[in-house]
C-alpha cells in the first residue's frame, strides 16, 4: 500500500512539475455586475494567440445573492507597447441564485433558483517583468431561466491581479 501511495505522489508531482512549464495564470477578478462580486480566475494557454479563461465567483447585491461559474475562449493580441496585450473572447457559464430581500421574494414567485447565460469579453492586460498580470476587461452576459434579472441582461467591468506560472 505504501510503493502505491508513494508511486501516486511521485506521478502527481510529474504532472505538476510537467504543467508548470506551461503558460498559466491564477489570480482575482473584481468587479461589478449589479453587486460587487469577486471571482477566482485561472487562465490556460493553448497557443501564442489563443487561451481558455475559467472564473469562479460570488456576487453580492442588495438583492441577492449568486454563485457562478464562467468559462471564455479568449484570442490575445500584441500591442505596440512592451507587456501590453488586449483579448476579446467569448463564452458561458452557469449559476445559482438567491434573494435576500423580501420585496423581491414577495414580487416573484420563487426565491432561489438557477441560470445560464453567454458572455462576450474584451479587455487590456499588462504583463510585468516579474511574474504578474493586472487587466482590466468588460463582459457583457445575456442571462436564461429562473427569474435571475428583470432584464435578462448584465455587464461587468473588472480589474484582475493574476500571479503567472
Amino acid at each position: 500500500m505504501k510503493k502505491v501511495f508513494l508511486f501516486a505522489i511521485m506521478l502527481l508531482g510529474l504532472s505538476f512539475s510537467t504543467q508548470a512549464q506551461e503558460e498559466n495564470a491564477i489570480g482575482l477578478r473584481l468587479g461589478d455586475n449589479d453587486g460587487f462580486g469577486t471571482e477566482i480566475s485561472y487562465q490556460r494557454l493553448l497557443n501564442s494567440d489563443n487561451r481558455v479563461e475559467l472564473d469562479l465567483g460570488w456576487r453580492n447585491s442588495s438583492h441577492y445573492d449568486a454563485i457562478k461559474f464562467t468559462g471564455l475562449y479568449q484570442w490575445t493580441w500584441d500591442l505596440d507597447y512592451e507587456g501590453f496585450r488586449w483579448y476579446a473572447g467569448a463564452g458561458g457559464g452557469l449559476g445559482t441564485w438567491e434573494y435576500n430581500d423580501d420585496e423581491y421574494k414577495e414580487r416573484f414567485d420563487d426565491d432561489s433558483g438557477s441560470f445560464i447565460f453567454i458572455a462576450g469579453d474584451i479587455g487590456i492586460e499588462y504583463n510585468f517583468d516579474i511574474p504578474l498580470q493586472l487587466s482590466l476587461d468588460f463582459r457583457p452576459e445575456i442571462y436564461f431561466g429562473d427569474d435571475f434579472r428583470d432584464d435578462d441582461f448584465g455587464s461587468d467591468i473588472a480589474l484582475s491581479v493574476r500571479y503567472r506560472f
